[in-house]
């Protein structure tokens, strides 16, 4: 029998939005309903097996719930977050997922239901009002999509893109002029079954992993051959002597025929089948090849027993394999604003950060208080993923803080806003990007931001009884800066951290004159270089004493006990100290080593004269 429920805000999808949108809806005091297929919450972060974020790694873009998430898992993951080369944290999935499952407890106006996926979409005059599941038929005020393909979007027959857009569509400097092979072929980036393994030790062999059906090793040839098979596991190592498997050259990511992920059950579930024996075949090769003291991580995933007859794999085996694929693209809504490869790409002399998203009463919403719409911060690359190879993106980076990281820009409130539709709002990979953009607007931080900002405007029409496109984004805005329990940065600025007494000023400064962002970043203000840079104090920092060298601009070394270590950082105050350091100079700084990346992550330099 089906279980009728009225709610005020129904999120369907535990994804990483839907789990941020439900968790940020209750703290605004809305009643509310998060639907999830999977018994685990965070999408990306966990049950798909990516646990090595990118993306919004600096400091001053650890703000709202990705903030809070890096602090909890910082307090609770055993060995640390310093761990592999491709990302500055990452985590056993068990552990995300229950950080997740405990914010979701503590919210009494939150009920969580799992195993369901949505079957109907009901609507009345182009209002989306309720979604119907197996066992439960929900209405809902507003209505949140934080699937991972945009499920409601057919359901609801809300207009939406799928793939790619051509240059005479929105003038973006790397989109195709005409249809291709690769357009065809590879419609959308194409998704990876992250699979765990685990070092066995040296001089022991692990179980073996079976070869897959139709099993063909050329699919993988060099897939590590420029980096060598300890730098290539490195590549996502995790606490614990394991590894997540999620790589792109020649491994693991699965396309063939990926528009079977839009057709009935039947044709996605054997595009499922083949992606996870894919995977399965991948692992396979690095035991034989690389070492056969790498295994699977046997247990990493609760897969249910239902979960389990739906693929041909023994159970036991599944349970290394995350529970479902890591998909990077999905359905994306028709919007009142579409984000495009040139809103994203840092602008003026500098080249540092890209404009801020301008709104008027013109574009859409009814009530636009502030002209800039901004409503989550994100910085990573214009980054795509094709099993043929990499394709020409404008560049979207710079060197900061003895690295390379993304520039940064915004989301625009308009982009979760269907254009025609009420009662609705997006969350996920199924905001109102192209596909060229969504290369850099997909990355598990930023979806947290995203939903965060979604969660909060939907608690905010309840409040106000009024629909998405009426509510004036600064209401928005003002409500994410001031959260009680999470408070968000929408306007990246890379001097500012959170806990900076002109953070909030500097906020709404940007927001009530957009013109005036400057594009390098900067806010005018200056931190004491006598404070400690880290937000939270860490038991595995080191107090190290050594030789500082300026290898290049943005470039630093440090010689610690006759060994070269690179010098990187994510704060402000101690990227302008490198770069004020004497080369030669000996300094003693405070930090954590990463033996994957072969870099000491500074938190502080005590001790140094600048020329």
């Amino acid at each position: 029998m089906v279980e009728p429920i009225k709610t005020e805000v129904l999120v369907v999808g535990g994804g990483t939005g839907g789990t941020a949108a439900a968790i940020q809806a209750a703290r605004r005091g809305a009643q509310t309903v998060l639907v999830s297929e999977f018994d685990w919450l965070g999408g990306m972060l966990t049950s798909a097996g990516v646990t090595a974020p990118d993306g919004n790694e600096l400091e001053a873009l650890q703000t709202g719930i990705w903030g809070a998430f890096l602090g909890a898992l910082r307090d609770r993951q055993p060995g640390g977050l310093d761990n592999a080369w491709v990302s500055c944290f990452t985590y056993d999935a068990k552990v995300g997922a229950a950080i997740f499952a405990e914010w979701v407890a503590a919210l009494p106006n939150l009920r969580w239901i799992t195993g369901q996926r949505p079957q109907a979409v009901s609507s009345v005059e182009q209002r989306i009002t309720g979604v119907t599941f197996p066992d439960y038929a929900i209405q809902a005020d507003v209505t949140i999509d934080g699937t991972e393909l945009g499920e409601l979007l057919a359901l609801g027959d809300i207009p939406h893109r799928w793939g790619w857009e051509l240059k005479s569509e929105f003038n973006e400097p790397s989109a195709p002029d005409t249809w291709n092979q690769l357009t065809a072929t590879y419609p959308i980036q194409v998704p990876t079954w992250v699979v765990v393994m685990q070092d066995f030790g040296e001089g022991n062999q692990a179980p073996p992993i079976p070869a897959p059906l139709n099993y063909n090793p050329a699919r993988f040839h060099d897939a590590w051959s420029c980096y060598g098979g300890e730098t290539f596991l490195n590549y996502g190592r995790l606490p614990g002597d394991r590894f997540m498997i999620n790589w792109p050259i020649h491994g693991n990511d699965y396309g063939e025929g990926v528009d079977r992920l839009l057709g009935n059950p039947t044709d996605r579930q054997a595009f499922h089948q083949e992606a996870l024996w894919h995977s399965l075949g991948f692992a396979h090769l690095i035991q034989t090849t690389i070492d056969q003291r790498y295994g699977l991580a046997l247990g990493s995933f609760p897969w249910s027993v239902q979960q389990q007859q739906q693929y041909d794999l023994p159970a036991e085996l599944l349970s290394a394999f995350a529970l479902h694929p890591y998909h990077r693209e999905s359905r994306r809504i028709v919007g009142l604003k579409t984000v495009r490869e040139q809103d994203l790409l840092p602008v003026g002399k500098a080249q540092k950060v890209a404009a801020l998203p301008i709104a008027t009463s013109a574009s859409g919403c009814e009530n636009v208080e502030a002209d800039c719409d901004a409503i989550a911060m994100g910085n990573y690359v214009l980054d795509h993923h094709y099993p043929s190879g990499d394709i020409a993106l404008s560049k979207k980076s710079m060197q900061w803080g003895g690295r390379w990281t993304g520039t940064p820009f915004t989301i625009p409130y308009r982009s979760l806003v269907p254009q025609s539709i009420d009662g609705f709002l997006a969350c996920e990979k199924n905001i109102a990007v192209t596909h060229l953009a969504n290369g850099a607007t997909r990355l598990q931080p930023l979806v947290l931001g995203i939903g965060q900002a979604a969660g909060m405007a939907a608690a905010l029409c309840v409040e106000q009884q009024c629909q998405p496109r009426q509510l004036a984004p600064r209401d928005v805005q003002t409500a994410l800066l001031q959260d009680k329990q999470a408070p968000a940065g929408v306007i990246p600025l890379l001097n500012q951290r959170i806990r900076d007494h002109q953070w909030a000023h500097w906020q709404n400064y940007y927001l009530d004159h957009p013109e005036s962002y400057p594009n390098d970043g900067n806010a005018p203000t200056i931190h004491s270089e006598t404070v400690s840079d880290t937000i939270h104090p860490r038991e595995d920092t080191l107090h190290l004493q050594g030789i500082f060298r300026r290898l290049a601009a943005q470039k630093y070394s440090f010689e610690l006990n006759g060994a070269e270590w690179q010098l990187i950082s994510l704060s402000s105050t101690v990227q302008d100290q490198l770069s004020m350091c004497l080369n030669e100079q000996k300094i003693t700084l405070s930090g954590q080593q990463n033996f994957a990346g072969k870099w000491i992550l500074v938190t502080q330099i005590h001790d140094f004269h600048s020329p």
